[in-house]
């Protein structure tokens, strides 16, 4: 079969104007052409433009994507095996990022007092910290949680980051292996872990009632970012401690 250009686009959601400047660059030559001189694509040009996309997806420049694609001694099968090796990396890299924005968010809107090498030390250097103290105090600046943990955190240095870090690792660590252990997120042990969830929050930055804690706990499912950062740490996480901070809740009215 041969396919004209719009089909093509249709197909691939790319524009006609890409496919025609793809042509014009020597990138994707259509294989064929109609008795009126129309570009028509086989199927061999079509797994090259998906070969192009990938790339053209993981940022890679045209000039490059037009080297990789073009070489005679690929193997399919080995091409494919790069492919899943740097979407994999693209995912393990972009799950970072969520973490450490999860993170800093938690951090920025206690009001952190570091210094900017030991902020990135604690909390790792794929963050863009204006953007999270915009965000921060939009959504929770001028409440009273707020104000709590701007004169609690104010006390903190990186001796009591790191170590309310790890505290929280910790509670994380043993909420994962729960989920493992096919403990129902309404178990006894979830449950507990999800008091111990609440209670790190207002030993070291505000008040947490049961009714904030739940809020907290939509804020896990809702926002992608939070999703990520526990879906990193076991997959089913973050739904788990949503589940298991409304029973806990549930358990304690």
């Amino acid at each position: 079969m041969s396919y004209s250009v719009g089909q093509v686009a249709s197909l691939a959601g790319v524009t006609v104007r890409t496919l025609h400047h793809y042509d014009e660059i020597g990138l994707l030559v259509p294989g064929g052409r109609s008795h009126a001189g129309h570009r028509r694509y086989d199927d061999a040009d079509l797994d090259r433009l998906q070969q192009i996309l990938f790339y053209r997806e993981l940022g890679f420049p045209l000039e490059d994507i037009g080297r990789l694609v073009a070489d005679p001694d690929t193997d399919p099968t080995e091409l494919l095996r790069r492919q899943h090796r740097l979407l994999t990396e693209r995912i393990e890299r972009l799950a970072r990022m969520a973490a450490a924005v999860e993170h800093a968010l938690e951090a920025r809107k206690m009001g952190i007092q570091l210094t900017p090498e030991e902020r990135f030390e604690v909390f790792g250097r794929e963050q863009d910290w204006e953007a999270l103290d915009r965000e921060a105090e939009q959504r929770w600046g001028g409440t009273e949680a707020w104000a709590e943990s701007q004169r609690r955190s104010a006390r903190y240095g990186k001796a009591d980051w790191e170590r309310i870090k790890a505290e929280s690792g910790d509670i994380e660590k043993r909420l994962a292996e729960a989920l493992a252990d096919g403990a129902p997120a309404d178990s006894e042990t979830a449950m507990d872990l999800a008091e111990e969830h609440r209670g790190h929050i207002g030993r070291h930055f505000y008040e947490c009632g049961h009714d904030v804690h739940t809020c907290l706990a939509g804020m896990y499912v809702a926002d992608q970012r939070f999703t990520a950062y526990y879906e990193k740490i076991r997959p089913g996480l973050a739904r788990y401690l949503h589940d298991a901070i409304h029973a806990n809740a549930r358990r304690h009215a």
